[in-house]
């Protein structure tokens, strides 16, 4: 079996703007040996070579300032009229199954990807989606990832093509841009522009309406086939959250 790596390492990295900053303290060895001593064990009952351990402790991160996947919570307190569940919350029998690429390199930025689109593709390379399958938007947006305008680049899903896939049966999905939506700044600007309220965060509000969770910032789509493959997404367990960290991989045979 070969694993592949969908998920980007967590570090600090000076571009990252301040919603996406993660710190991360590394304490050596050596201080370690001072705590053992404070909780009562004598320095000569330590064992021959012992150089204490190793800690860490993460200083600063949001659940959403890396690969992660985001609950129905983030996207609405309510999923049709029921409430909206939590990161603990969602079925990790969701987040295990059969994966399919889907590739929209070709889109440029804010250019949303429609129904059109995904079906098009479907149709050229004589592939479907099924119900349960994990869905993967390919985007090549992840080589800007660490860059301090990747959160201003890329295309990103319509609310149609959001709600045909939940239509399809499909629970999970994931892109390799920062957002779900085309980039945030865009959105904006856009709205304010046109003072059309209905363009403003228009594939996550389908949440409102149809439960699903999607994933953000995936990396190494490219090393994917376009089916043929599992993938596996399981988020922290943090209680209430509207999102969680996820170590994201796919496994080929």
């Amino acid at each position: 079996m070969k694993i592949i790596d969908l998920s980007k390492p967590i570090q600090y990295n000076k571009e990252d703007p301040w919603f996406m900053k993660v710190k991360i303290k590394h304490k050596p060895h050596r201080k370690a040996k001072w705590l053992i001593r404070a909780l009562g064990l004598p320095f000569k009952l330590f064992p021959k070579d012992f150089t204490g351990w190793a800690d860490d402790t993460i200083k600063q991160m949001g659940v959403h300032a890396t690969t992660h996947i985001d609950a129905p919570w983030h996207y609405s307190p309510t999923t049709n009229g029921e409430r909206s569940k939590t990161i603990d919350e969602v079925p990790l029998e969701w987040c295990f199954g059969e994966g399919i690429v889907i590739d929209m390199k070709h889109k440029v930025d804010f250019d949303p990807i429609t129904v059109s689109d995904i079906q098009g593709f479907l149709k050229e390379n004589q592939l479907e989606i099924r119900p349960k399958m994990i869905v993967l938007i390919k985007t090549g947006r992840d080589k800007f990832n660490g860059q301090k305008d990747f959160h201003k680049k890329g295309t990103g899903m319509s609310a149609e093509a959001t709600e045909w896939l939940i239509n399809q049966g499909v629970k999970v999905m994931g892109i390799d841009s920062w957002g779900w939506d085309i980039p945030l700044p865009y959105m904006i600007e856009k709205a304010k522009k046109t003072k059309d309220a209905a363009l403003f965060w228009e594939a996550h509000l389908v949440g409102k309406n149809k439960e699903y969770c999607h994933m953000e910032q995936l990396v190494n789509l490219d090393a994917l086939p376009y089916t043929g493959f599992k993938i596996a997404v399981f988020p922290l367990k943090i209680v209430g959250a509207s999102a969680a960290p996820a170590r994201v991989v796919a496994m080929l045979d």
